[in-house]
């Protein structure tokens, strides 16, 4: 069972960059998804989360406030991935995003790390002039 994270990089502000999610092992659809990211110095925060639902219109979405208008979680189930588009960067979203999976989350939980079974490795994302 694994989590891998990739896509970071470095950009300028006001790029964009595509994080993937790959799970292999398991189903990735079969749990709900979050994007936590860290930069030094501060705690690990909850990005994105997605459940379990297939992207319809009952499918659950968080975003903390900073991001919102900006990021994207999706998955695609086929690949048994999931991505965060990330837009219109600025030099505060420069940290570590993690991916984690878990199931049996309840969606007041979705954002708090501790809910979750599976961490990928991280990805550094760098937004700078």
């Amino acid at each position: 069972v694994q989590l891998q994270a990739s896509g970071g990089g470095s950009v300028q502000p006001g790029g964009s960059l595509r994080l993937s999610c790959t799970a292999s092992g398991f189903t990735l659809g079969d749990y709900a998804v979050a994007w936590f990211r860290q930069a030094p110095g501060k705690e690990r925060e909850a990005v994105s989360c997605i459940d379990t639902s297939d992207g319809d219109a009952n499918t659950y979405y968080y975003y903390t406030d900073s991001v919102k208008g900006r990021f994207t979680i999706s998955r695609d189930n086929a690949n048994n991935m999931v991505y965060l588009q990330m837009n219109s960067l600025k030099p505060e979203d420069t940290a570590v995003y993690y991916c984690a999976a878990g199931n049996g989350i309840i969606l007041s939980s979705l954002s708090r790390a501790d809910a979750y079974n599976y961490w990928g490795q991280g990805t550094l994302v760098t937004v700078s002039s």
